[in-house]
């Protein structure tokens, strides 16, 4: 009943570190830190500073009902506060900022509303709060219509998409306890791609943000889909789907100083590895091996290479560099090197 008006007033705490509390005329705390003194069952219509109790009382009006709010100290900064937080709630919960259902989907992941409009509009466009995810689904313009077409029978109750330009859509999965399966959000987005392919001939590429708890989260796995895209760009990664999670280590790398870096890269960049590294037969085929996890027959297959063959280039890039990639400690820092690399450019 009061969650847009809690969340009002949680909101104003953490962005400027003012703590008041909200009651309604009959004396019910409905927000804030409740009190050890008792307001009179009363309305006020004007700013008040109570000098018993140490506090400072003003009104605020919310769905066309007038409270009691209270702040501690009777001071005139207590007073300024005073003034300050009943105009803003009369200008917020007055206003109808007009948000359309796909602006405001639009507002919610980038970051662009704060938690007391959320909930608001949550209410208004009816959007529980459940945990999910944000995939970005990358596809060819000229199909982008049909994409829209085909995910609209996809999505389930609270589940939405939002076409962000032409050549990118944004999904975001709710998970409901009741009716989920177990399917990891990686596998959602694989049915989704490989629904798209068979029934429409459509091809797509999908970065997965991580699972967040709440839709007021949905901006951070957002933010985590969007690095993710970007990330499997810059590295140059195979395959049509990835999530956040197998490049949180490189996002960690990537805000280190680029002089850390190329210093790090040096140091492994003796002749060997500069040869192999300058040559991109073998840096592509060292990749497809590590894509598919060290299985040199799947890797043969992915490369139309005969297996001895592969071998060949396998021993060449240890005889040069060193390192023995069929291991998996070699494997790591071939893939470090390769991410080093492409980020110091």
């Amino acid at each position: 009943m009061y969650a847009e008006l809690i969340s009002f007033v949680k909101d104003v705490f953490e962005k400027t570190g003012i703590n008041f509390s909200v009651y309604s005329i009959k004396g019910e705390m409905v927000a804030g830190k409740k009190l050890d003194y008792t307001l009179n069952q009363e309305s006020v219509d004007e700013v008040k500073v109570d000098n018993q109790n140490n506090c400072t009382i003003f009104p605020m009006l919310y769905k066309g009902r007038t409270f009691n709010c209270v702040i501690d100290g009777n001071t005139a900064v207590e007073k300024n506060y005073a003034f300050l937080i009943s105009q803003l709630a009369e200008n917020y919960f007055s206003k109808d900022s007009g948000l359309t259902e796909e602006d405001f989907y639009k507002a919610l992941l980038y970051g662009e509303i704060n938690h007391s409009q959320i909930n608001k509009y949550m209410s208004k466009y009816a959007l529980k709060d459940l945990p999910g995810f944000v995939m970005l689904i990358e596809i060819e313009p000229s199909r982008a219509k049909e994409c829209e077409n085909f995910l609209t029978n996809c999505v389930e109750t609270y589940d939405f998409f939002i076409r962000l330009n032409q050549d990118q859509i944004a999904f975001v999965k709710f998970i409901e306890e009741q009716t989920s399966e177990g399917q990891s959000s990686t596998e959602y987005a694989e049915f989704i791609k490989q629904s798209l392919y068979e029934e429409m001939g459509v091809k797509v590429k999908i970065a997965v943000g991580g699972v967040v708890k709440n839709v007021c989260e949905l901006s951070l796995s957002f933010s985590q889909a969007e690095t993710t895209q970007r990330m499997t760009s810059v590295l140059g990664s195979k395959g049509d789907i990835h999530s956040f999670k197998e490049y949180v280590l490189i996002k960690m790398l990537e805000e280190l100083p680029k002089h850390k870096l190329s210093e790090n890269l040096q140091t492994l960049m003796d002749a060997g590895v500069k040869e192999i590294f300058s040559d991109e037969e073998m840096v592509s085929t060292a990749e497809e091996f590590l894509e598919n996890s060290l299985n040199t027959s799947e890797t043969s297959r992915k490369l139309y290479l005969h297996r001895n063959t592969l071998i060949y280039r396998l021993d060449k890039i240890e005889k040069a560099t060193g390192l023995n990639i069929r291991k998996f400690s070699d494997a790591i820092t071939f893939r470090l090197i390769t991410i080093l690399s492409r980020l110091v450019k």
